[in-house]
């Protein structure tokens, strides 16, 4: 009879929730940060919870990164980041964890300085969900961003009609 050792629990990480966030708009380039390649970089975020390695995961450096988050209408990425790295250990890591997920949800919100063009790359690229499995980033969705269409006809609308 085979007799096998007992399998070693390693103490898991509380597991995040990763919210969904819109991409950074950019221009497209193959080799820059794609939407894909922004929602993949967040994974592996909140997987190894170091810049530096989440983006060489990605292929990109690191200070391409921070420049991605500070850009405008990085909002969104930017909370995703936030929560990617927040710990729920310390009552200060869930402090920040509660104020990170608090700027994801008020980043979704399509406000009224929303422009036309911005409202169509929300359209095009819609909403990206990082799947996390035990602490371990195994993939991302894209959703699509119903929000964001209809905010757009009923724009477009509002202008056939004054024109």
């Amino acid at each position: 009879m085979k007799h096998y050792p007992p399998h070693s629990h390693r103490p898991r990480r509380p597991s995040i929730s990763i919210p969904p966030f819109h991409a950074v708009p950019l221009r497209h380039r193959t080799d820059g940060w794609t939407p894909l390649r922004q929602a993949e970089f967040i994974g592996h975020l909140a997987t190894t919870r170091s810049v530096a390695a989440a983006a060489r995961g990605v292929s990109m450096a690191r200070e391409t990164a921070y420049r991605l988050r500070a850009r405008p209408g990085a909002q969104g990425f930017a909370a995703a980041w936030d929560v990617a790295l927040a710990s729920v250990r310390s009552e200060a890591g869930r402090a920040r964890l509660d104020a990170a997920l608090e700027a994801a949800r008020a980043a979704r919100q399509a406000d009224r300085k929303v422009t036309i063009p911005e409202l169509e790359w929300r359209v095009a690229t819609g909403l990206w969900q990082v799947m996390l499995r035990g602490g371990r980033y195994v993939g991302v969705v894209r959703k699509p961003d119903e929000t964001a269409l209809l905010a757009l006809l009923s724009r477009t609308r509002a202008a056939a009609g004054r024109a």
